[in-house]
């Protein structure tokens, strides 16, 4: 009776408490990064904690009540976690320059050219699966 208490006492605390979410988010990254050191694979530690906590949230084990306030500071506060690069970047003067312009127009072409690569790939797949669907 005293351990569903306890669940029933950690929802709650959880479900109210942005702090309490952000840490069980820190929690899923941490177990993340442990499970690929310890199984050898060759994927970031976040990356499996994400897919982690989707697999919670996706077999309903988990509601996204739980982390909904804790995502929602986290993103409210992202500008806090790109300050490293922009400090990077008065570090290093020339990057404001032509070279600055010249590296920002590779981004921006390559940007371009990945989605638009995207799009006819999906457009040919979406096309393909119509003419053998019927």
């Amino acid at each position: 009776m005293q351990i569903r208490a306890v669940s029933i006492l950690t929802r709650r605390m959880l479900r109210r408490s942005g702090v309490f979410q952000v840490a069980l988010l820190i929690v899923f990254a941490l177990a993340g990064e442990h499970a690929t050191r310890a199984l050898g694979l060759p994927v970031p530690g976040g990356v499996a904690g994400m897919a982690l906590m989707l697999a919670m949230l996706a077999s309903r084990r988990m509601g996204t009540g739980l982390v909904r306030r804790g995502s929602n500071l986290l993103l409210g506060d992202m500008l806090l976690f790109f300050v490293p690069a922009v400090m990077a970047l008065l570090d290093h003067g020339e990057l404001i320059g032509v070279l600055g312009l010249k590296l920002l127009a590779v981004i921006v072409m390559g940007t371009i050219m990945v989605m638009g690569a995207t799009a006819l790939a999906i457009d040919a797949c979406y096309r393909w699966s119509l003419r053998h669907a019927g």
